[in-house]
């Protein structure tokens, strides 16, 4: 997802809003301790703006937990991290009631899925009875707890991780589950250019655990990012391009290598996304490019390969490329 890759079209000023400037910045001030991962920022940026939900995958060394935690910070919102672990239970996630021995009476505590950006770390590695804990919260932001509903704060973000190497001992999420996360982000290995940057920044004494010192201030915060969902819902969708979603959700269902397609709820995220991507690009309207920008992250995870393609070495994205290939384009 390049900022540039849309186009040079001229907006209104609705789209030259400051709320969107200052969206841009953060991926400013998140490069500031992360390198060379703009896409991903942009994702959970776009996740944000979409009230969605993103699951990240990467090899452990990444930058993960680092990339949450400078966003959060850029957008001057409260982070919290979860570690999920074969013992981990849904009280430990959403909270539970306490006995208050000098009250005599039971009180809620808040589990740390009270914040606006929830970092569940591996979220494979624990039970479903414990990710499904998740469901309500990501579903209808609030938890429930003894008959009690409890709305989650505003923003709310669930950015899940995976580790896409290591199965052993984990619990696959089903597909009902993950076609709730909006977006599928991967985080690759670094090039060697930005590896030498990594490195060069750790031994200029660079700590990742004090993103002050790196100079990481907040250019953002709630309203910007409310005053940017109000814009991204006045962008404009042509019948054509809702024609052209359309058409690449269904030609997931026939294609020969996938047992499961996009559902209608995969097709109404990949149309979120497009609109916020052409908002935070400069335009006031959707284009087949937003569409094919989105079309990887909003799709891969809501798809399964059929076992024999699985052995035959097919790849999730190589399948949906030949799809966004084949797909006429609108024009």
């Amino acid at each position: 997802m390049n900022e540039h890759s849309s186009g040079p079209q001229i907006l209104d000023s609705v789209q030259h809003a400051p709320a969107r400037q200052a969206l841009l910045d953060v991926r400013h001030e998140v490069a500031k301790a992360v390198v060379g991962q703009d896409s991903t920022v942009t994702g959970l940026l776009i996740a944000l703006l979409s009230q969605g939900h993103v699951l990240l995958e990467g090899v452990p060394g990444v930058a993960k937990t680092l990339l949450v935690r400078a966003l959060s910070a850029a957008l001057s919102l409260d982070t919290k991290r979860v570690q999920f672990t074969p013992d981990l239970m849904p009280g430990d996630v959403t909270g539970s009631l306490v006995y208050d021995s000098h009250t005599s009476e039971f009180s809620f505590r808040e589990g740390p899925v009270f914040t606006n950006i929830l970092l569940a770390d591996e979220i494979n590695r624990t039970p479903p009875k414990t990710q499904a804990s998740l469901l309500e919260a990501m579903e209808e932001r609030q938890v429930s707890v003894d008959g009690v509903s409890r709305p989650l704060p505003a923003p709310f973000l669930v950015a899940a991780t995976q580790n896409p190497v290591e199965y052993e001992g984990t619990y696959p999420l089903p597909e009902a589950q993950l076609d709730r996360f909006l977006l599928k982000l991967t985080m690759p290995l670094p090039n060697r250019t930005d590896e030498m940057e990594v490195i060069r920044r750790h031994a200029s004494g660079f700590n990742p655990r004090d993103l002050a010192a790196a100079g990481i201030r907040a250019v953002a915060g709630v309203q910007d990012l409310e005053r940017a969902r109000q814009a991204v819902a006045t962008v404009a969708v042509e019948p054509e391009i809702i024609g052209y979603i359309v058409d690449l959700v269904r030609a997931t269902r026939a294609a020969p290598s996938f047992q499961l397609g996009v559902s209608p709820r995969g097709a109404t995220a990949l149309l979120n996304t497009s609109r916020a991507w052409a908002w935070l690009s400069g335009r006031s309207f959707v284009t087949p490019d937003d569409v094919k920008a989105l079309a990887l992250p909003c799709l891969r995870h809501r798809v399964a390969l059929r076992p024999e393609a699985q052995m035959d070495g097919v790849r999730v994205d190589d399948v949906l490329g030949s799809i966004l290939a084949s797909v006429p384009v609108p024009r």
